[in-house]
């Protein structure tokens, strides 16, 4: 009697055994088949780090395809703190090649962060410093590449193009309204460390940078540099305090060439005032023609035979109400009778009036 409860007690606890051992296969069968993904994907998340690789901006071109705003390959400062050997050796040299002061230099090499970004004195550096930098072959510390908007023509067109921030987003100009379009997606050296930032033995992973795209213009390079050069001589002569010039299209409106004085170097934007560099004076500077577009609608008027200059005579009394506001001409008395031709010697608003409300 005793042994036989002793063989089902056995027999129970092997049954459980069974059971556990059964769920712990279907777990691990769940996990490989169904939540294998998941994991794999959080565990890259926590071993991966991103060197990041910047994308280059989309061309701006002229109607033509001549490029009007380009990109140059630069390179820029990264760190990995946890890697650094000799932190001490580490920041002083490269605060002498950076010319900037050690203490700056510690914020980068001691802070605690997976990446550190050398934020703005490791930005765009030139060849010769980052040559250097390179030079020293510090583990931790590395060199990535970074795109830097360039202008070829320098002022050439400038408050139209606008200009880039460091981060290579438009801040100006077509740089800022189209923005969206000619921003690239950046790509990344993807490497594995543990959380101590011990390197894994585990390959690269290079995503390659995809670029913006580009947008060509209705401006004509031949044009833009005729408008720029007879701006400079404009200039040059009589030192106008602004000088202004738009060609354009007269049959599809679109805008061969605007340029305006003063200007700036999109290159060196930093380097002009407020007011030059946020004034494109084409668009900002507005203004009534007056009676400098009399000759215009004349001119219309005459091509398309609807006034005769020499034989069409008109009455100036002085005044005439147009919707019930009193139109006077510059001369209070009126300039009398006058043929079309006198109207537009004697500039009489009066007449002007009267014709576009006859044909109107």
């Amino acid at each position: 009697m005793f042994t036989k409860k002793i063989d089902e007690k056995i027999r129970l606890l092997f049954l459980i055994l069974i059971l556990f051992l059964i769920i712990i296969i279907l777990k691990v069968i769940y996990i490989q088949l169904f939540d294998y993904k998941m994991l794999n994907e959080k565990a890259n998340d926590l071993w991966s780090r991103n060197l990041p690789l910047a994308a280059d901006r989309g061309l701006i071109l002229d109607r033509n395809g001549v490029v009007l705003a380009n990109n140059i390959t630069t390179t820029s400062l990264v760190l990995i703190p946890s890697q650094l050997e000799n932190k001490e050796d580490v920041s002083t040299n490269l605060a002498n090649i950076l010319g900037i002061s050690k203490d700056k230099m510690d914020k980068h090499v001691y802070k605690e962060t997976s990446i550190e970004r050398v934020h703005p004195e490791g930005r765009q550096l030139p060849f010769e410093i980052a040559d250097k930098i390179d030079k020293l072959k510090y583990k931790g510390v590395y060199l990535v590449k970074e795109s830097k908007r360039y202008y070829p023509n320098n002022e050439m067109l400038s408050h139209v193009l606008g200009y880039v921030g460091i981060d290579n987003q438009g801040l100006s100009g077509i740089e800022l309204e189209y923005d969206n379009y000619l921003t690239g997606v950046d790509g990344a050296i993807k490497y594995f460390s543990d959380a101590k930032g011990n390197s894994l033995k585990l390959s690269d992973i290079y995503v390659a940078p995809q670029q913006g795209m580009n947008i060509t213009l209705t401006i004509d390079y031949n044009i833009q540099q005729s408008l720029e050069r007879e701006l400079n001589n404009i200039v040059s002569m009589f030192s106008p305090d602004m000088a202004l010039a738009i060609v354009m299209d007269p049959n599809t409106g679109e805008i061969l060439g605007m340029s305006s004085r003063p200007t700036y170097d999109s290159n060196n934007y930093k380097k002009a005032s407020v007011e030059t560099i946020n004034r494109n004076l084409p668009i900002w500077a507005s203004f009534e023609p007056g009676s400098t577009f009399k000759i215009i609608t004349t001119s219309a008027a005459v091509n398309e035979k609807v006034v005769d200059l020499f034989n069409d005579t008109f009455y100036d009394s002085g005044h005439v109400i147009v919707s019930g506001t009193r139109i006077g001409c510059w001369k209070p008395s009126g300039h009398g009778m006058q043929t079309f031709l006198q109207v537009l010697q004697n500039s009489c608003n009066l007449e002007f009036c009267k014709e576009i409300l006859i044909n109107n």
